[in-house]
């Protein structure tokens, strides 16, 4: 049946039947990506049991960053990474959204007004910080683009240590336990740094919009409310890292939350922020939302997931010993030499992948590559 998936629906089935016309080159491979994952386009290899002699294909995975199969290990490992960056303090979860009015700038130049979003959240903390604390931070930024029902909605999320190291580098300053600053100072400080970097970007050439019509769209977010959030201080390094695990490596909707998919029709599921956090399904048609999740494609090459202050990547090396040190935190240990996929899959969760579960005594061994198939590349969805 055409516009139907086979058991649980994903969202390659999805993206393979319903491409939009007119797609950048870039969005065309992200889609050709997505779909190919784990299947014979890509190729891979043919193992066998040494045991019973089963034989089975793996297939490799595309690697993309938004598709939602490839992402699990990739965030294990960063993870783990940024578990040598923590300091026994306290951390704040700070959200800075973009108000609507303005979301024509952001959707005609994504790259530039990407990047002067996530810089504008980070010199506004960074600049409160050191005003009220004489002191600088660490700052992680993470760019979401997405509300719960895939339309566009450009925020960040940060996570910023309670205080910093302290001007002249001779002490460890904290902030108060469980309050970090006024929501009005943050939001006021966010608010006239976005609007001046937008306002000298147009000027310089660097939006879609005009001088003009950019400047009238930023006097008209004076008027709108800039809603920002500061939420509960994390009870410690660990949920620190449970919340990265969750934002960081997020694409716009997961497999999950497909839940059927049928004449042509999506149906998922998005919990109401409105209504209390209540879970609710939405219906769309297979374009819809296709073209809704395009709209959080990233430009290609732009990162995401950025470090200011003692966390900069120009500064930890230096300074962060330093603040443990002046913290009295213990050294962290040499990160060890990077595991396989397979040994951290069977760290992570007790499963052998090369363990046979035919025979259940052997184990499978690769006796040939499989080519990636060019016939079936050449029938994936490219750029007019």
């Amino acid at each position: 049946m055409a516009g139907a998936s086979v058991g649980r629906p994903r969202l390659a089935d999805i993206l393979a039947q319903h491409v939009p016309v007119t797609i950048s080159a870039f969005a065309a491979r992200v889609v050709q990506a997505i779909v190919a994952c784990r299947t014979p386009a890509l190729g891979g290899r043919q193992e066998v049991c040494d045991h019973c002699g089963d034989v089975r294909n793996v297939y490799r995975s595309c690697g993309n960053r938004h598709c939602p199969t490839c992402q699990t290990l990739n965030q294990v490992r960063w993870l783990e990474g940024q578990q040598a960056d923590l300091l026994p303090v306290s951390y704040f979860h700070v959200v800075f959204t973009v108000p609507e009015v303005l979301h024509t700038l952001f959707l005609g130049a994504r790259r530039q007004a990407y990047a002067l979003l996530l810089a504008a959240a980070a010199e506004t903390l960074l600049e409160v910080t050191g005003r009220r604390l004489h002191a600088t931070p660490g700052v992680l930024t993470i760019l979401h683009t997405w509300s719960q029902t895939l339309t566009f909605h450009p925020h960040v999320h940060c996570v910023i240590t309670g205080g910093g190291l302290r001007d002249d580098h001779g002490a460890w300053v904290a902030s108060r336990q469980s309050f970090l600053f006024p929501v009005r100072i943050l939001r006021r400080v966010f608010a006239a740094k976005l609007r001046q970097k937008l306002s000298q970007a147009a000027a310089g050439g660097q939006l879609r919009h005009s001088l003009a019509a950019t400047r009238k769209l930023l006097w008209q977010s004076k008027k709108t409310p800039w809603r920002m959030f500061i939420k509960a201080p994390f009870a410690g390094p660990e949920q620190v890292l449970r919340y990265l695990g969750r934002y960081t490596h997020r694409i716009a909707i997961s497999n999950e939350r497909i839940l059927k998919f049928e004449q042509g029709q999506v149906t998922f599921s998005y919990r109401d922020r409105k209504h209390g956090n209540v879970r609710k399904e939405m219906p769309l048609s297979g374009d819809e939302f296709t073209r809704r999740f395009l709209l959080h494609v990233v430009p290609k090459g732009f990162v995401r997931v950025r470090h200011y202050g003692i966390l900069a990547n120009s500064a930890k090396k230096r300074l962060l010993p330093l603040c443990r040190d002046l913290l009295g935190a213990s050294e962290l240990a040499t990160p060890a030499k990077p595991e396989s996929w397979q040994q951290l899959l069977k760290r992570l969760t007790g499963l052998d992948p090369e363990h046979c579960l035919r025979c259940s005594d052997g184990h499978y061994v690769s006796v040939r590559e499989l080519p990636r198939d060019p016939l079936w590349l050449a029938l994936q969805p490219r750029a007019p």
